[in-house]
Order: C-alpha cells, then sequence, then structure tokens
C-alpha cells in the first residue's frame, strides 16, 4: 500500500503520541479523529495541522467514522477496559488495528480478542498491541544473544520499575485507579512493559508468587507497589517489582543472568553485557571477569539517532514499532508483536494479582485457562498493612 489511512480512536496523551510517530511515515496520512469528547479530539486534530499535514475529519464513534470514509488501519488509545470493545469493531469491519498497552483489564475478554486476531490474520489483516520496547536497540541485542544461547542456560532475572505518580495523576481522570477501567495499579500500567520484555527474554512462565500494596497514595482501588517471583519453563527464577510509590522517580532495569553472560538494561540502555565465549579459559575454568561488552554489541544493531529529538514530540519507540506494523501491512505479513504476545503478558499481570488476592502461589497455566477469571482482586492484605485508612476495596 502506497497510502496508508490511519484513525485514531481516544485523542488524549497516549493519542497524540501516536500522531506524533505517525507523523514520521510519508505513507500513513491519519485521515480520521475518534473521541467521545470532541474538544479532545479537536485539539488532537489542531496538533496534527501545526505539524503540517492535513488536518483530519473527526468522529464520535468507529462506525461513524467507518461510515463516512476509507480507512486501513486505526489505533486504539482509548481507556484500558475499552480496547476490547472497540478492537472487536475495527476486527469485524475487516481492518487492521494496532492497540495501545496494556491489551485489556479482562483476561477472558483479551482471549476473545486474540481469537479474533488469529481469524482476521489469515485473511491478511494485521492486529498488535504496543510494546515499543521490544525495539530498543538494547533489547534486540540481549534477546538475540538469548536466542543464540550466547549467555549459557540464562538463570534468573530481576525486573524493576520505580516510579513515582503524584495523588494528582490518580486524581486527574475517574476512571484512574479502579479496577474496572485501569485494570490494575504499578503492575499493570507502568510495569505492563517490562513484564512482556521478562517473558520476551525468560520464556512462558510456570507459577508466580506475589504480594501488592497501597502505600504512598489514597482514593484509588488498585496498588502502588507489587512484588513477585516468577519460575518458567527453563527452570529460572525471576523477581518482579513495580511501583509508583519510589519518589521522585528511579529508573526501569532489567538484570538477565546465565551461566556463560549477563546484560543489565537500565532506562532502555544496555548498562552492562559479557557474553563468554564457551571455548575461553575465563568460562573453562569458571573464573570471575571479563569487561563490560555493551558498546561493542550495540554496535551490532544500528539504530537511528534520535537523541537530536524531542522526546516529547518525538516518541522513538512508537516510531520503531509503527515502522514494523506498516510494514507488515504493506508486505502482507504479520507484526513482530502479536495479541498472543500481549495476553501472556496479561495473564502474568492477572497472576500476580491472583496470588496478592488469594495469598498462595498460581499456576500460570490455570490463569490462561480462566480458573481465575472470576476471583475480585484485592489490593494488599488487612494482616499486613496495619493501616486501615490504605485498605482496598
Amino acid at each position: 500500500m502506497n497510502n496508508i489511512r490511519v484513525a485514531i480512536t481516544g485523542c488524549g496523551v497516549i493519542g497524540r503520541t501516536h500522531a506524533a510517530a505517525l507523523q514520521e511515515f510519508p505513507e500513513a496520512s491519519i485521515v480520521a479523529l475518534v473521541d467521545a469528547v470532541p474538544e479532545a479530539a479537536e485539539k488532537l486534530a489542531a496538533f496534527i495541522a501545526e505539524t503540517g499535514r492535513r488536518r483530519p475529519a473527526i468522529y464520535v464513534t468507529i462506525p461513524e467514522a467507518f461510515a463516512a470514509q476509507e480507512i486501513d488501519l486505526v489505533a486504539l488509545a482509548t481507556p484500558s477496559g475499552l480496547h476490547i470493545q472497540h478492537a472487536l469493531e475495527v476486527l469485524s469491519a475487516g481492518k487492521h488495528v494496532i492497540i495501545e498497552k496494556p491489551l485489556d483489564v479482562d483476561l477472558s475478554r483479551a482471549q476473545e480478542i486474540e481469537a479474533a486476531a488469529n481469524e482476521a490474520a489469515r485473511n491478511g489483516v494485521v492486529a498488535s498491541v504496543i510494546s515499543q520496547h521490544r525495539f530498543d536497540q538494547s533489547s534486540v541485542a540481549v534477546a538475540d544473544a538469548v536466542a543464540k544461547g550466547r549467555f549459557g542456560r540464562v538463570s534468573s532475572a530481576i525486573a524493576s520499575v520505580a516510579w513515582w505518580r503524584s495523588q494528582g495523576y490518580y486524581d486527574s481522570g475517574d476512571w484512574r485507579g479502579t479496577w474496572a477501567m485501569d485494570g490494575g495499579g504499578a503492575l499493570m500500567n507502568q510495569g505492563v512493559h517490562t513484564v512482556d520484555l521478562l517473558l520476551w527474554f525468560m520464556g512462558r512462565p510456570v507459577e508466580i508468587t506475589a504480594h501488592t500494596a497501597l502505600l504512598a497514595h489514597e482514593r484509588i482501588e488498585v496498588e502502588d507497589t507489587a512484588v513477585a517471583t516468577v519460575t518458567f519453563e527453563n527452570g529460572g527464577l525471576a523477581v518482579l517489582h513495580a511501583t509508583t510509590a519510589a519518589y521522585p522517580g528511579l529508573t526501569v532495569r532489567l538484570q538477565l543472568m546465565g551461566s556463560k553472560g549477563s546484560a543489565v538494561i537500565d532506562n532502555d540502555l544496555l548498562q552492562y553485557f559479557h557474553a563468554a565465549d564457551a571455548s575461553s579459559e575465563e568460562s573453562a575454568m569458571g573464573l570471575q571477569g571479563g569487561g563490560n561488552q555493551a558498546e561493542e554489541e550495540l554496535a551490532k544493531y544500528p539504530a537511528e539517532n534520535y537523541e537530536a529529538k524531542d522526546p516529547t514530540v518525538y516518541p522513538a519507540g512508537h516510531v520503531r514499532q509503527y515502522r514494523d506494523i506498516l510494514g507488515a501491512i504493506a508486505e502482507g505479513r504479520q507484526a513482530r508483536v502479536t495479541v498472543s504476545d500481549a495476553v501472556n503478558a496479561l495473564a502474568t499481570v492477572r497472576a500476580v494479582y491472583a496470588s496478592a488476592t488469594l495469598r498462595q502461589p498460581v499456576l500460570f497455566d490455570d490463569v490462561i485457562a480462566g480458573k481465575y477469571n472470576d476471583l475480585e482482586v484485592r489490593t494488599g492484605s488487612p494482616v499486613t498493612t496495619g493501616n486501615p485508612a490504605k485498605e482496598s476495596v
């Protein structure tokens, strides 16, 4: 396709991110904006027009947009609890779709869209979910090393998202901090990308044991702190941590350790990388040592120079993923990130919430099979927090 006609549904902050990313591709035209709040759509339309692109038409619903003009791809940037409803509308119309993370707040609904996406794929329709950090230079380098066995047996990982969100952030929208529309707290919204990378590197989870708490915020249902241990099919173990109570905001850090190498990604940068040659003296004798090969490793994965761009108007990760999505549409292939990938990340988050609620380990396969679909998850534990004012509903 020489010209891919795009509609953006949801014209808030994330909608603007999608619009900014799409501006980088002359083969894509934003022809429609969809939002139940016309003022939000008008504001985003003005932003697009200011960049020199044609001002898109504005609609209140997706069917209204489809009835008015030809659309090839829909980017869903609506609140998480609306993702499945909108995605099913798009796929039933035979259009390509890109869904902002998380896939949805409800696992059974997410599996419904997974089935629809798999069926659509047989008809050449592309369905993907935003997981932009899979396209970071550092993530690609580590994933390739894992796939090639350069770290030996991957034995463990530590994934930490230590951010800060003010009370004002949660108070800014009635849907924020609710189970129904936000689907969870620090892990679901801030940590889901790191969960996705953890699964990309480590493989399929087996068992999850977790605790959650609400420690630094008020008037929300969900957690601002979550910790979990995860076992994987390959025998590896991981520690997962996510919080929005780390003032003033620390980094996202993922450490991967193996029998022949290790890597550390910190705030999307490859801070450390070492893979020992199996035939080297160092590896054979089991000696501690080996320099940091990060710079040498990254040189194998050339990337555009994004440093000169303003990150507030140039979302590099979304640009990279859109390059893959638009290429998939043009080439008649599936995108590198599938809906099934997103379902597995969502199931892992759901497993954390189920384990924290029941105060016991849960099996990943049980979560996938729907054993906990009817469980009313909770945040924190009255036994451990000692602060009734912060107990969950």
